[in-house]
């Protein structure tokens, strides 16, 4: 039996180094890509390994695009906004689903699941022309408003399912103290399901970062709003491209995601 555990756990760590692996490695190439000479980036043959060396696209990309830690700063407010106003959304909804019982709340929780099966890109005139009545074109709320609307559906599902594995006769006792229901959900399962809170409110950071590019060029024309996406397309050039600065842009651009991972995960996971 012991052996049979021992060659399982062998068999999912390996798994999960050939996962991780593939996961990493392009990163890693980034990485490398950002210190090596813009001349030395296409060697023939490839070396992953040479004397050259240094972070000078690091201080470089500054120059190159001055306006870049403010499309950084973009990114993070907006996918910070856009978790933020999508959790203040999905709690009592998903509470709702969760505890309450009304008309058509399995077909409309279905209709929601369905919605993330539409792109972003075929909704985009619609959301255009949406934006445009309302007077939100050219701002942060263009790309805010759109990233909050295709989260929610899925933020719901996960949240619900959370909520559900709360004993509702915490709640019943709640009652018989005379708590409101706001009171409860704010007192009692907000601060038990802060686990899940997380989950969610990192899903939507995740996701509203990984979808700012779509958004911002069609719905943003001024530079002062743009996230790290699009103004990335800055270190390219008429005659050429610099990737070892446009790796080291990127790479500066996700460590928000990173660290805000990591600092949620570690405090309240």
């Amino acid at each position: 039996m012991n052996k049979y555990n021992t060659f399982e756990k062998i068999l999912i760590y390996s798994g999960i180094l050939v996962f991780m692996t593939f996961i990493l490695l392009p990163f890693v190439e980034m990485f490398y890509a950002s210190l090596r000479p813009l001349d030395h980036l296409f060697r023939s043959p490839y070396q992953f390994y040479s004397d050259d060396l240094s972070f000078w696209a690091y201080r470089e990309m500054w120059n190159t695009v001055p306006m870049l830690g403010r499309y950084i700063f973009n990114s993070f407010f907006l996918a910070t906004s856009v978790a933020v106003i999508t959790l203040i959304f999905v709690i009592p909804a998903a509470y709702s689903y969760a505890r309450f019982k009304f008309p058509a709340k399995n077909t409309s929780l279905y209709v929601l699941l369905a919605i993330n099966m539409f792109s972003g890109a075929v909704l985009l005139i619609p959301l255009y022309k949406v934006l445009r009545t309302f007077g939100l074109l050219n701002s942060y709320q263009a790309m805010i408003v759109p990233g909050v609307a295709f989260l929610i559906p899925t933020s719901i599902w996960l949240l619900k399912s959370y909520f559900e594995k709360i004993p509702i006769d915490l709640e019943e006792a709640a009652f018989v103290d005379g708590a409101s229901r706001v009171q409860i959900l704010r007192h009692i399962i907000a601060p038990l399901s802060t686990p899940g809170l997380v989950v969610v409110g990192i899903y939507a950071f995740i996701g509203a970062y990984a979808q700012q590019f779509l958004f911002a060029i069609t719905f943003n024309q001024k530079k002062e709003y743009m996230p790290i996406p699009s103004g990335l397309y800055e270190f390219i050039g008429y005659q050429s491209v610099k990737w070892n600065e446009m790796m080291a842009a990127s790479l500066v651009g996700i460590a928000p995601v990173f660290i805000s991972f990591y600092f949620f995960t570690k405090i309240y996971c």
